[in-house]
């Protein structure tokens, strides 16, 4: 009886691809992180002592220049007039009944506009949180 000989393929793995992958993956995240931004409008908050914990689903949005933008959840903010407010956080309440509106308002803004919303949410009976930022000490 002859003994065959078995010999051993040599099996090597290359992990030169799987790095590509990984970088190509990392590249990716990183740069779609950058894009999910809630608040892409150059505003400057007023500061505050204290933060609110309330994550809103619906935000309104007043420049410096007095522009009005608006949006709700993840989305992108639109910009609108003073009259398309109610109708827009209406829809966005029929949406999400329990919703919290966070108002960001530039520091510069006249008090009366931010009122001017402030009335919105009263008179519709939201839960309004105006936004700030933190105190410096």
């Amino acid at each position: 009886m002859a003994l065959k000989r078995r010999t051993k393929v040599n099996e090597s793995f290359s992990m030169a691809s799987m790095t590509d992958v990984i970088f190509l993956l990392l590249i990716f995240f990183m740069v779609t992180s950058t894009v999910v931004v809630p608040n892409a409008i150059k505003v400057t908050l007023p500061q505050a002592k204290q933060q609110t914990a309330a994550k809103p689903l619906t935000r309104v949005t007043i420049d410096a220049s007095l522009n009005y933008y608006v949006a709700f959840g993840k989305q992108k903010e639109i910009q609108v007039t003073y009259e398309e407010i109610t109708p827009f956080l209406q829809d966005c309440y029929n949406k999400e009944p329990e919703m919290f509106v966070a108002l960001y308002a530039d520091e510069s803004v006249p008090y009366k506009e931010i009122v001017k919303i402030l009335n919105i949410a009263n008179e519709n009976k939201f839960k309004m949180v105006l936004a700030t930022r933190p105190q410096r000490n």
